[in-house]
């Protein structure tokens, strides 16, 4: 396996997209690499992270990391997601920290904080 460079929190997310990239090159995989497959693949792994949590309690779901096997099952799918998602984007060409900082921008104009707020019993402020 080839050393990696890390910065001091980790690798980058562009260090982790090559990893991927060349990770599936290795292996001949780039043909099925297709946006189309690899949104399929995103999603099914989602859905593997979401089952993780099906039928727990908001209290049991809450306190899933606690539990070793439960912790390790979320940590290796919240690792596929990420990956699937990283590859995607490298096969659409979109690069996600600035697609997601242009979200937040758009989404702290479409949602701007109220001026008012309710009391407990639900009735307006201000």
């Amino acid at each position: 396996m080839s050393e990696q460079t890390n910065g001091p929190a980790g690798p980058t997310l562009g260090e982790l997209q090559q990893r991927l990239t060349d990770f599936a090159a290795a292996r001949d995989w780039q043909p099925f690499h297709t946006p189309k497959n690899l949104a399929a693949a995103l999603s099914v792994e989602a859905g593997e992270l979401l089952e993780i949590f099906q039928w727990l309690t908001p209290e049991q779901a809450t306190a899933v990391m606690a539990e070793p096997d439960r912790a390790h099952r979320v940590r290796d799918e919240v690792a596929d997601v990420l990956a699937y998602l990283l590859q995607f984007c490298t096969a659409v060409g979109v690069d996600p920290l600035t697609a997601l900082a242009a979200k937040i921008e758009r989404n702290e104009v479409r949602f701007p904080v109220a001026d008012r707020g309710l009391t407990e019993d639900g009735n307006e402020t201000g």
